[in-house]
Protein backbone atom coordinates (compact mmCIF):
# COMPACT_ATOMS: atom_id res chain seq x y z
CA UNK A 1 0.00 0.00 0.00
CA UNK A 2 1.14 3.50 -0.86
CA UNK A 3 0.77 4.52 2.69
CA UNK A 4 3.42 1.67 3.81
CA UNK A 5 5.77 2.50 0.60
CA UNK A 6 6.08 6.53 1.62
CA UNK A 7 6.52 5.95 4.81
CA UNK A 8 9.30 3.48 4.22
CA UNK A 9 11.01 5.96 1.61
CA UNK A 10 10.99 8.60 4.51
CA UNK A 11 12.39 6.56 6.99
CA UNK A 12 15.43 5.61 4.16
CA UNK A 13 15.72 9.15 2.97
CA UNK A 14 16.16 10.19 6.96
CA UNK A 15 18.49 7.39 8.05
CA UNK A 16 20.66 7.87 5.33
CA UNK A 17 20.81 11.52 6.53
CA UNK A 18 21.92 10.94 9.41
CA UNK A 19 24.69 8.13 8.25
CA UNK A 20 26.34 11.11 5.86
CA UNK A 21 26.10 13.05 9.30
CA UNK A 22 28.15 10.60 11.01
CA UNK A 23 25.16 10.27 13.67
CA UNK A 24 25.64 7.17 16.16
CA UNK A 25 24.64 4.21 15.30
CA UNK A 26 21.79 3.80 18.19
CA UNK A 27 20.51 7.18 17.31
CA UNK A 28 20.12 6.18 13.75
CA UNK A 29 17.89 3.54 14.30
CA UNK A 30 15.68 5.37 16.54
CA UNK A 31 14.88 8.18 14.08
CA UNK A 32 14.92 5.94 11.84
CA UNK A 33 12.42 3.98 13.46
CA UNK A 34 10.45 7.45 14.70
CA UNK A 35 10.51 8.87 11.20
CA UNK A 36 8.72 5.64 10.02
CA UNK A 37 5.96 5.83 12.23
CA UNK A 38 5.40 9.33 12.11
CA UNK A 39 5.41 9.21 8.40
CA UNK A 40 2.85 7.01 8.62
CA UNK A 41 0.51 8.75 11.27
CA UNK A 42 0.53 11.55 8.51
CA UNK A 43 -0.27 9.96 5.66
CA UNK A 44 -3.30 7.91 7.45
CA UNK A 45 -4.78 11.17 8.74
CA UNK A 46 -4.66 12.95 5.67
CA UNK A 47 -6.29 9.69 3.31
CA UNK A 48 -8.52 9.03 6.37
CA UNK A 49 -9.43 13.20 6.01
CA UNK A 50 -10.59 12.78 2.47
CA UNK A 51 -12.28 9.08 3.07
CA UNK A 52 -14.20 10.89 5.63
CA UNK A 53 -15.18 13.78 2.91
CA UNK A 54 -16.66 11.23 0.70
CA UNK A 55 -18.05 9.22 3.56
CA UNK A 56 -20.45 12.09 4.55
CA UNK A 57 -21.61 13.12 0.95
CA UNK A 58 -22.70 9.10 0.77
CA UNK A 59 -24.46 9.64 4.49
CA UNK A 60 -26.12 12.44 2.71
CA UNK A 61 -27.38 10.69 -0.08
CA UNK A 62 -28.97 8.32 2.01
CA UNK A 63 -30.55 11.04 4.60
CA UNK A 64 -31.60 12.78 1.71
CA UNK A 65 -33.56 9.74 0.41
CA UNK A 66 -34.71 9.26 4.33
CA UNK A 67 -36.37 12.31 4.66
CA UNK A 68 -38.08 12.34 1.18
CA UNK A 69 -39.84 9.00 2.33
CA UNK A 70 -40.77 10.15 5.27
CA UNK A 71 -42.46 13.16 4.31
CA UNK A 72 -43.94 10.78 1.61
CA UNK A 73 -45.51 8.55 4.50
CA UNK A 74 -46.91 11.44 6.82
CA UNK A 75 -48.90 12.90 3.78
CA UNK A 76 -50.76 9.24 3.22
CA UNK A 77 -50.87 9.34 7.08
CA UNK A 78 -52.53 12.72 6.98
CA UNK A 79 -55.09 11.54 4.41
CA UNK A 80 -58.19 9.40 5.09
CA UNK A 81 -59.09 7.76 1.64
CA UNK A 82 -55.05 7.38 0.06
CA UNK A 83 -54.36 4.09 -1.85
CA UNK A 84 -52.16 2.04 0.53
CA UNK A 85 -50.89 -0.35 -2.67
CA UNK A 86 -49.99 3.21 -4.23
CA UNK A 87 -48.00 4.81 -1.44
CA UNK A 88 -46.35 1.50 -0.58
CA UNK A 89 -45.43 1.35 -4.57
CA UNK A 90 -44.00 4.44 -4.37
CA UNK A 91 -41.69 4.16 -1.00
CA UNK A 92 -40.54 1.06 -2.70
CA UNK A 93 -39.38 2.47 -5.74
CA UNK A 94 -37.95 5.91 -4.01
CA UNK A 95 -36.06 3.24 -2.14
CA UNK A 96 -34.50 1.39 -4.60
CA UNK A 97 -33.44 4.97 -6.17
CA UNK A 98 -31.43 5.64 -2.76
CA UNK A 99 -29.89 2.47 -2.73
CA UNK A 100 -28.95 2.34 -6.36
CA UNK A 101 -27.52 5.94 -6.47
CA UNK A 102 -25.65 4.52 -2.80
CA UNK A 103 -24.11 1.92 -5.25
CA UNK A 104 -22.79 3.78 -7.34
CA UNK A 105 -21.30 6.28 -5.09
CA UNK A 106 -19.10 3.55 -4.01
CA UNK A 107 -16.73 4.09 -6.69
CA UNK A 108 -15.67 7.21 -5.17
CA UNK A 109 -13.78 5.06 -2.23
CA UNK A 110 -12.00 3.13 -5.40
CA UNK A 111 -9.22 5.20 -5.67
CA UNK A 112 -8.34 5.01 -1.27
CA UNK A 113 -7.97 1.31 -2.05
CA UNK A 114 -4.43 1.68 -2.68
CA UNK A 115 -3.60 3.73 0.25
CA UNK A 116 -5.32 1.39 3.26
CA UNK A 117 -5.28 -2.29 3.24
CA UNK A 118 -8.53 -2.50 4.56
CA UNK A 119 -10.87 0.19 2.34
CA UNK A 120 -11.23 -2.68 -0.21
CA UNK A 121 -12.97 -4.76 2.41
CA UNK A 122 -15.02 -1.66 3.43
CA UNK A 123 -15.90 -1.20 0.05
CA UNK A 124 -17.36 -4.44 -0.28
CA UNK A 125 -19.00 -4.44 2.94
CA UNK A 126 -20.74 -1.71 1.88
CA UNK A 127 -21.97 -2.79 -1.86
CA UNK A 128 -22.98 -5.78 0.20
CA UNK A 129 -25.21 -4.08 2.12
CA UNK A 130 -26.94 -1.97 -0.36
CA UNK A 131 -27.15 -4.61 -3.05
CA UNK A 132 -28.86 -6.31 0.01
CA UNK A 133 -31.57 -3.86 -0.06
CA UNK A 134 -32.16 -3.65 -3.54
CA UNK A 135 -33.05 -7.62 -3.53
CA UNK A 136 -30.12 -8.75 -5.66
CA UNK A 137 -29.75 -11.70 -3.38
CA UNK A 138 -27.37 -13.66 -6.00
CA UNK A 139 -24.61 -10.66 -5.80
CA UNK A 140 -24.95 -11.07 -2.24
CA UNK A 141 -24.18 -14.41 -2.03
CA UNK A 142 -21.21 -13.92 -3.78
CA UNK A 143 -19.68 -11.76 -1.66
CA UNK A 144 -20.48 -13.75 1.40
CA UNK A 145 -18.78 -16.80 -0.39
CA UNK A 146 -15.70 -15.00 -1.13
CA UNK A 147 -12.75 -16.25 1.03
CA UNK A 148 -10.08 -13.59 0.23
CA UNK A 149 -8.32 -11.24 2.43
CA UNK A 150 -9.33 -8.13 0.73
CA UNK A 151 -12.67 -9.34 -1.12
CA UNK A 152 -14.55 -11.04 1.81
CA UNK A 153 -16.97 -8.61 4.03
CA UNK A 154 -16.08 -7.38 7.30
CA UNK A 155 -18.41 -8.66 10.12
CA UNK A 156 -18.05 -6.30 12.68
CA UNK A 157 -21.90 -5.08 12.45
CA UNK A 158 -24.81 -7.24 13.82
CA UNK A 159 -26.73 -6.55 10.43
CA UNK A 160 -24.21 -7.74 8.10
CA UNK A 161 -23.88 -10.65 10.24
CA UNK A 162 -27.63 -10.79 10.26
CA UNK A 163 -28.01 -11.00 6.46
CA UNK A 164 -25.40 -13.58 5.80
CA UNK A 165 -27.95 -15.71 8.67
CA UNK A 166 -30.58 -14.40 6.56
CA UNK A 167 -29.31 -15.83 2.98
CA UNK A 168 -28.13 -18.95 4.50
CA UNK A 169 -31.36 -19.54 5.80
CA UNK A 170 -32.85 -19.06 2.34
CA UNK A 171 -30.36 -21.03 0.91
CA UNK A 172 -31.55 -24.35 3.39
CA UNK A 173 -28.26 -23.92 5.34
CA UNK A 174 -30.28 -24.38 8.83
CA UNK A 175 -26.80 -25.88 9.83
CA UNK A 176 -24.60 -22.99 8.48
CA UNK A 177 -27.04 -20.82 9.98
CA UNK A 178 -26.46 -21.87 13.45
CA UNK A 179 -22.38 -22.02 12.94
CA UNK A 180 -22.21 -18.17 12.06
CA UNK A 181 -24.55 -17.37 15.00
CA UNK A 182 -22.44 -19.69 17.64
CA UNK A 183 -19.34 -17.98 15.80
CA UNK A 184 -19.97 -14.27 16.31
CA UNK A 185 -22.68 -13.62 19.05
CA UNK A 186 -20.00 -13.46 21.33
CA UNK A 187 -18.41 -10.41 19.79
CA UNK A 188 -21.88 -8.75 20.05
CA UNK A 189 -22.67 -7.48 23.70
CA UNK A 190 -25.80 -6.27 25.73
CA UNK A 191 -28.43 -5.28 23.23
CA UNK A 192 -25.75 -5.34 19.89
CA UNK A 193 -27.08 -9.03 19.80
CA UNK A 194 -30.40 -8.17 19.74
CA UNK A 195 -30.92 -8.81 16.33
CA UNK A 196 -29.31 -12.09 16.04
CA UNK A 197 -30.87 -13.69 18.75
CA UNK A 198 -34.04 -12.66 17.52
CA UNK A 199 -33.00 -14.24 13.57
CA UNK A 200 -31.80 -17.44 15.17
CA UNK A 201 -34.52 -17.57 17.70
CA UNK A 202 -37.28 -16.71 14.48
CA UNK A 203 -35.15 -19.53 12.31
CA UNK A 204 -35.70 -22.00 15.03
CA UNK A 205 -39.95 -21.52 15.18
CA UNK A 206 -39.81 -21.74 11.25
CA UNK A 207 -37.89 -25.06 11.50
CA UNK A 208 -40.24 -26.22 14.37
CA UNK A 209 -38.37 -26.64 17.10
CA UNK A 210 -40.12 -23.91 19.62
CA UNK A 211 -38.50 -25.30 22.57
CA UNK A 212 -34.99 -24.67 20.96
CA UNK A 213 -36.28 -21.25 20.14
CA UNK A 214 -37.49 -20.95 23.99
CA UNK A 215 -34.29 -21.92 25.66
CA UNK A 216 -32.52 -19.41 22.73
CA UNK A 217 -34.72 -16.89 24.52
CA UNK A 218 -34.00 -17.69 27.87
CA UNK A 219 -30.38 -16.22 26.86
CA UNK A 220 -31.65 -13.41 24.82
CA UNK A 221 -33.87 -11.44 27.46
CA UNK A 222 -30.95 -11.73 29.76
CA UNK A 223 -27.99 -10.47 27.82
CA UNK A 224 -30.16 -7.68 25.91
CA UNK A 225 -33.27 -6.74 28.24
CA UNK A 226 -35.27 -6.98 24.84
CA UNK A 227 -38.94 -6.94 25.75
CA UNK A 228 -40.00 -8.78 22.37
CA UNK A 229 -37.79 -11.83 23.64
CA UNK A 230 -39.53 -11.82 27.26
CA UNK A 231 -42.99 -11.64 25.16
CA UNK A 232 -42.06 -14.82 22.54
CA UNK A 233 -40.62 -16.61 25.38
CA UNK A 234 -44.00 -16.44 27.39
CA UNK A 235 -45.89 -17.01 24.37
CA UNK A 236 -43.97 -19.78 23.64
CA UNK A 237 -44.10 -21.25 27.14
CA UNK A 238 -47.53 -21.44 27.20
CA UNK A 239 -48.19 -23.08 23.29
CA UNK A 240 -48.41 -20.29 21.65
CA UNK A 241 -46.30 -20.54 18.62
CA UNK A 242 -48.24 -18.88 16.08
CA UNK A 243 -48.13 -15.59 18.09
CA UNK A 244 -44.49 -15.45 18.35
CA UNK A 245 -43.43 -12.67 16.70
CA UNK A 246 -40.19 -10.31 16.18
CA UNK A 247 -42.21 -7.14 15.22
CA UNK A 248 -41.04 -5.64 18.37
CA UNK A 249 -37.45 -5.49 16.70
CA UNK A 250 -38.47 -2.56 14.32
CA UNK A 251 -37.17 -1.50 10.55
CA UNK A 252 -33.85 -3.96 11.41
CA UNK A 253 -35.73 -6.62 11.45
CA UNK A 254 -37.77 -6.19 8.48
CA UNK A 255 -34.68 -4.90 6.63
CA UNK A 256 -33.95 -9.00 6.09
CA UNK A 257 -36.65 -9.28 4.04
CA UNK A 258 -37.89 -12.50 5.92
CA UNK A 259 -41.10 -10.72 6.55
CA UNK A 260 -43.34 -7.97 5.82
CA UNK A 261 -43.72 -4.98 7.30
CA UNK A 262 -47.09 -3.47 8.38
CA UNK A 263 -48.90 -1.07 6.18
CA UNK A 264 -48.92 2.63 7.30
CA UNK A 265 -51.66 3.66 9.32
CA UNK A 266 -54.15 6.31 7.98
CA UNK A 267 -55.16 8.90 10.23
CA UNK A 268 -59.47 8.14 10.59
CA UNK A 269 -61.71 11.39 10.42
CA UNK A 270 -64.30 11.63 12.71
CA UNK A 271 -67.96 12.47 12.10
CA UNK A 272 -71.22 13.74 14.27
CA UNK A 273 -74.37 11.78 13.96
CA UNK A 274 -75.43 13.41 10.61
CA UNK A 275 -72.01 11.83 8.94
CA UNK A 276 -70.62 15.20 8.91
CA UNK A 277 -66.39 15.52 9.23
CA UNK A 278 -65.17 17.71 11.48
Amino acid sequence: MLSLLISVLASIALVATLITTQVKTGTTIFFGIAGFIAAFILVGFLVRKKVEKVQNELQGIMLGGQQRMNRKVQQFQSKPNGNIKLIQRQIEADQKVVYKQALDFTQRLEPFKKWSFLMGRQIVTLRLQFLYQLKEFDQVDEIFAAKGIFTSPMMMEPMTVAMKMARQYKNKDVAGVEKTFKRRIKWFKSDRGTLLYGLMSWIFVKEGDPEKARQLLIKAKDATGNETFTRNWELLSNDKVKSFSNAGLGEEWYGLYLENPPTPKQQRMRGNAKGRRF
